[in-house]
């Protein structure tokens, strides 16, 4: 078993606390789905706190790094090599019906690749982990991609384009060409958590489009260092700011990528 680094216990301890706060918040949502206002403004005000704990908590281990967040941007630190990639809620939508699938993300980036990876789900306590070249964990166990190499035997995960978004006719078309061919495609409502779960050998692959950095950065470490492969949907190396993605074992990533090239 390798223990976390001193970088990483920081990432860890910064999510896990964040993490508290929101599955104390999440109880609080669950019972105002019985209301007429409903909990989408507490939600709200529960990702802002729990992206400001993460801030506070990061910053105060590590001062002068940058923080890119999903409620504030980019904070620019004096550091100009290293910048945190923070989701302090990403599957909101779970949350705010009252499901239990949701996680507080954070990577580090340094020099434009990232070393270092936290992905927490507060209501199971899985804590994936992950720091470039020491492999990916879930709390202290090792993780390993899936070893399946026949796509009928596989279950992937992917994301359907939110209300408002375009793609919606192009995803119709990838779903086709991929579930004529596989187990199963499953719809979780959590880029973090599907990545992480590709990692942990769980799904066997995952894609979607019209991502943000803090939506895969911490899962693109952990598939990786699970022994898994990411790229752009095409196939191309996989830019953290322009984010399509495909992850998979190094054996079902071109199978995948050819039934999606299929859908044209």
């Amino acid at each position: 078993m390798t223990t976390p680094t001193a970088l990483l216990k920081v990432m860890i301890d910064a999510a896990r606390k964040a993490g508290r706060k929101l599955a104390r918040d999440f109880g609080e949502v669950e019972e105002l789905q019985v209301s007429r206002k409903g909990p989408a403004d507490f939600v709200s005000n529960a990702d802002t706190a729990a992206e400001q704990t993460l801030l506070e908590e990061l910053s105060k281990a590590r001062p002068g790094y940058a923080f890119l967040g999903e409620e504030k941007g980019l904070v620019e630190g004096t550091d100009k090599t290293h910048t945190w990639i923070v989701d302090p809620l990403d599957g909101t939508t779970n949350f705010l019906h009252g499901i239990p699938h949701f996680a507080v993300n954070v990577a580090l980036e340094r020099e434009g690749q990232v070393v270092a990876a936290v992905t927490h789900n507060p209501v199971t306590n899985d804590t994936f982990w992950a720091e470039r070249g020491k492999g990916a964990y879930n709390n202290d166990k090792r993780l390993r991609v899936a070893a399946r190499r026949k796509l009928d035997d596989c279950v992937f995960a992917t994301g359907i384009p939110f209300l408002g978004k375009p793609g919606h006719a192009q995803f119709l078309k990838e779903l086709h060409q991929v579930t004529g061919r596989v187990a199963g495609v499953r719809r979780f409502g959590s880029a973090a958590l599907d990545l992480a779960w590709v990692a942990a050998g769980r799904f066997d692959g995952f894609w979607e489009r019209d991502l943000k950095p803090w939506d895969v950065a911490a899962g693109v470490l952990l598939v990786t260092e699970a022994g898994g492969k990411v790229t752009a949907v095409d196939g191309q190396p996989l830019d953290l700011h322009l984010p399509t993605i495909l992850a998979a074992n190094l054996e079902l990533h071109p199978l995948l990528s050819d039934r999606i090239a299929a859908a044209g």
